[in-house]
């Protein structure tokens, strides 16, 4: 029962005015009707005394307590002769006394009736909330201000559950990120102030929108098909998607959609909370660019270790035509006529040899020139052939031979072809380097190995015969600015492993029990 409608039944169980001192014309009516009014006291009373809200009784000047019921027990720690006598302005919050007294905010008045929400200090010395109602009560002949009924409940559960709302109201409104309410039919009926603000929608728009309005229409399929159905079914869904703004500029957006249902399971309503993503977004776009120059940058460098030797494998192929072209003009210097059965053998000769050239040089260029990565379906075996072939020289240099082990069957990757030569390339040149051997030594070992994984990866293995990799901490290898090399910039490997993870693959590093080491990354395969 509302406290207001419990005082409604009390004062209509009330007597308003006493009995009239006149006879009635009949005793039988009489007797009636004292022994109506004994029998609805006698109600009153029992209702006072059993109910839960504590009713009590004042004086209008000082408001001390006449009567009061047993639920000033359970709800202020008093007994009921510890506080009779009391004055209730005495146990009021200092700031509830005022608001009282000016009539703030927190007192409403109707029908007759004042309804006060305030702090009362119970007997153990802490503040509690009340609700209470009361109302005058005159002497119906003369006017005058007898005493003060009021009916009173503990509101501290109530008071706390606002106070915990408006706290969550102003952590809403002070949030960065998005927060939107949808009724079942997906119209919005709040927005908080990051969400009006970025979507550019007025706190004083006359018609309500719809969450269609906010998305993209690519977006709002995606929310429809997934989103949504997630949502019911489970209580939430995350995803990314696209909101429009101000001038139809689209936000990128991190979304957590809830559905809050009753109990029957009906949902009731939606939260939406988005993150906006613009600037992460920007700031990822810009790390790719970044890491993209790295890598040319990384490529450049590479080059320019192999230059020697790059140096050294288009020497052969021009210095062969040469010789062939020298060879033609001693042999026909002299001749007036000249068959072509004569000149086709040498002639092809220094075709084929300078086609070889232009491989080398246009494989130099593709690799060294900057675009944007482009996966397809590659041979393994291919790749690693042409790397081992291009790598001959410079493993001739430091007296270290290179053993290709990669089977031709094995299934294709799915791979960038610049990447994953740059990732080979550098793997295959460091194990060069750490197998230097001088001329007199026994030339050490270089092996590539490939085969498949029990979960359908290609594991790719480049195992050297140098010194091993650093005791206690294999993998710092991997970590940029780390090298052993004297004029090396410990960022090969750093981008190496960032190159295979691009991929969707793995690169790590491990001693080999016969020593030196091993590296090794896994590809997926090509469906």
């Amino acid at each position: 029962m509302l406290l207001s409608q419990q005082w409604e039944y009390i004062l209509m169980a009330m007597p308003t005015s006493p009995p009239s001192p006149t006879s009635p014309s009949n005793p039988r009516d009489g007797m009636t009707a004292l022994t109506d009014d004994a029998e609805r006291n006698r109600l009153l009373a029992e209702m006072a005394e059993q109910s839960t809200d504590m009713i009590s009784r004042h004086t209008p000047e000082d408001w001390r307590f006449i009567y009061v019921s047993p639920a000033v027990t359970h709800l202020l720690g008093y007994t009921v002769e510890e506080i009779v006598g009391m004055s209730a302005h005495d146990l009021y919050h200092p700031d509830d006394v005022e608001d009282f007294a000016h009539r703030a905010s927190s007192v409403s008045y109707e029908k007759g009736l004042y309804t006060h929400t305030y702090r009362f200090r119970c007997k153990d010395g802490h503040y509690t909330w009340l609700e209470s109602t009361s109302r005058s009560i005159r002497d119906p002949d003369t006017g005058e201000l007898r005493e003060m009924l009021v009916v009173s409940r503990d509101a501290s559960r109530r008071i706390g559950a606002e106070q915990a709302n408006r706290r969550l109201a102003r952590v809403l409104e002070s949030s960065s990120d998005l927060v939107v309410f949808l009724s079942p039919d997906l119209t919005i009926t709040l927005l908080n102030e990051s969400a009006r603000r970025l979507l550019s929608i007025s706190q004083h728009a006359k018609e309500p929108c719809v969450l269609a309005e906010l998305l993209t229409a690519d977006s709002y399929a995606q929310f429809s098909e997934d989103g949504l159905p997630s949502a019911v079914s489970s209580g939430c869904w995350t995803g990314e998607l696209e909101m429009v703004g101000s001038e139809g500029s689209m936000i990128p957006v991190a979304l957590e959609l809830l559905a809050h249902s009753v109990l029957h399971g009906q949902v009731e309503y939606f939260s939406l909370v988005a993150r906006d993503l613009s600037e992460a977004k920007a700031a990822e776009t810009k790390l790719k660019q970044y890491q993209a120059e790295i890598d040319h940058a990384t490529r450049l460098i590479t080059m320019g270790e192999l230059a020697s030797s790059l140096a050294h494998e288009l020497n052969q192929p021009l210095t062969a035509i040469v010789n062939y072209v020298r060879g033609i003009q001693r042999r026909f210097k002299d001749s007036d006529i000249v068959s072509w059965d004569e000149l086709q053998l040498p002639l092809d000769k220094t075709a084929a040899t300078a086609l070889r050239a232009g491989e080398i040089i246009h494989r130099m260029i593709d690799f060294t020139r900057k675009r944007e990565p482009a996966r397809e379906r590659l041979s393994l075996y291919d790749v690693v052939h042409d790397l081992i072939e291009f790598c001959g020289p410079n493993a001739e240099r430091h007296n270290v031979q290179l053993d290709d082990r990669v089977d031709s069957s094995l299934p294709e990757v799915l791979a960038d072809r610049i990447q994953l030569e740059q990732v080979l390339l550098n793997l295959l040149v460091n194990a060069i380097e750490a197998s230097e051997q001088s001329a007199e030594c026994t030339a050490l070992m270089v092996t590539v190995e490939a085969s498949l994984t029990p979960d359908c990866m290609l594991l790719i293995r480049v195992r050297d015969q140098g010194v091993g990799l650093p005791t206690g901490h294999p993998q710092q290898v991997f970590e940029r600015f780390f090298t052993t090399k004297a004029k090396g910039l410990g960022m090969g490997l750093a981008i190496s492993r960032s190159l295979v993870e691009t991929l969707g693959g793995e690169l790590w590093a491990e001693n080999n029990p016969d020593g030196g080491a091993s590296f090794l990354f896994s590809l997926p395969l090509a469906e």
